[in-house]
C-alpha cells in the first residue's frame, strides 16, 4: 500500500507503485514515475519526466529532474532515468538531458550518491558507482561500472571514466580516465592502477599482474601513444582486462587521456 504523508504534495498524474513511501514535505510532479519500493524520506523534490527504479531510497532535500543547468535549454522534452537499488543522500542534484545531448540523463543500479553530489545533464552513469560528498559531474560525462569518485572532485564535461577507476579527493578531472586507473591532483594525473579496488572486487593476482604490465607498456616514456597502444594490443591481445584499457584509449574522442606525471 502506498504511503503518502499528509504534508507531501503528489500530483494526481504521477505514477506511484503500490508500496512507494513519500515522506513529509515531499513534492512529486505530474510526470514522475516511482517504482516498487521507492522511498522519499522527506523534503525530496521529483520533477520533470523522471523515473526512479525499484527500492531506490532518496534522502532529504534531494532535487531530481529540475531543468538542466544549460543555457541552451529552452524547455524541450527530456528525461532523467534512475535505476534500482540506489542510495541518494541529502542535497543530491540530478538533472535531465538536453536536446543537444540526446535528451537523457541515465543512472544505473546499486549506486551510492553521497551528500551534495551532482550529476549534470546528459550524463550516463553505470552500476555500483560511489559518488562521495560534493562530487561535481558536468554535462555529457560517462562514468562506468564500479567507479569511485572521492569527495569534492570535479569532472569536466564530456569526460569518460572507465570501469573500476578511482578518482582522488578534490581532483580536477579534465581528461578521460582509463579503466582500472587511479587519478589524483588538480589538474588530475594518472597515478597507477586502482589495485586496492581490484583486490576488493576479486581480481586475481595474475590478472592484476597482467594489467600492470600493460599499464607500464602503455605509459612508458618511449614512443608515441599510438605506437605504445599498437604494441600493447599485439602483446596483450588475448587478455580481456588489458584490452579493455587499450580499447578505451583507442576510442577517445572528445577528451585526451589522463597520463602520469613525468
Amino acid at each position: 500500500m502506498t504511503q503518502i504523508h499528509p504534508s507531501a504534495i503528489v500530483d494526481p498524474a504521477a505514477e506511484l507503485a503500490d508500496d512507494v513511501k513519500v515522506g513529509p514535505f515531499c513534492l512529486v510532479g505530474p510526470s514522475a514515475k516511482l517504482a516498487a519500493g521507492v522511498e522519499l524520506v522527506s523534503h525530496v523534490v521529483v520533477e520533470g519526466n523522471t523515473s526512479i527504479g525499484e527500492r531506490t531510497k532518496v534522502y532529504p532535500f534531494a532535487s531530481l529532474g529540475h531543468p538542466p543547468q544549460d543555457l541552451k535549454y529552452h524547455g524541450e522534452d527530456n528525461q532523467l532515468i534512475i535505476g534500482s537499488d540506489n542510495v541518494i543522500r541529502e542535497q543530491v542534484t540530478m538533472n535531465p538531458g538536453t536536446e543537444g545531448g540526446g535528451g537523457l540523463t541515465q543512472i544505473g543500479n546499486k549506486g551510492t550518491f553521497l551528500t551534495a553530489s551532482h550529476v549534470g545533464h546528459d550524463c550516463h552513469v553505470g552500476d555500483s558507482v560511489v559518488f562521495s560528498n560534493n562530487v561535481m559531474l558536468a554535462g555529457h560525462c560517462q562514468v562506468s561500472d564500479f567507479a569511485i569518485l572521492s569527495g569534492g572532485c570535479g569532472v569536466h564535461q564530456f569526460v569518460r571514466i572507465g570501469p573500476h577507476a578511482f578518482i582522488g579527493g578534490l581532483a580536477g578531472v579534465e581528461n578521460d580516465v582509463i579503466p582500472y586507473g587511479m587519478v589524483v591532483g588538480n589538474r588530475a594525473y594518472l597515478a597507477g592502477l586502482n589495485v586496492i579496488g581490484l583486490k576488493r572486487r576479486g581480481f586475481g593476482r595474475d590478472q592484476i599482474h597482467q594489467m600492470r604490465a600493460a599499464y607500464r607498456m602503455l605509459f612508458a616514456a618511449e614512443g608515441t601513444m599510438a605506437e605504445r597502444v599498437a604494441d600493447a594490443a599485439g602483446v596483450f591481445g588475448d587478455n580481456a582486462d588489458a584490452m579493455e584499457i587499450v580499447d578505451f584509449i583507442r576510442s577517445a574522442a572528445e577528451r585526451s587521456i589522463c597520463t602520469p606525471q613525468r
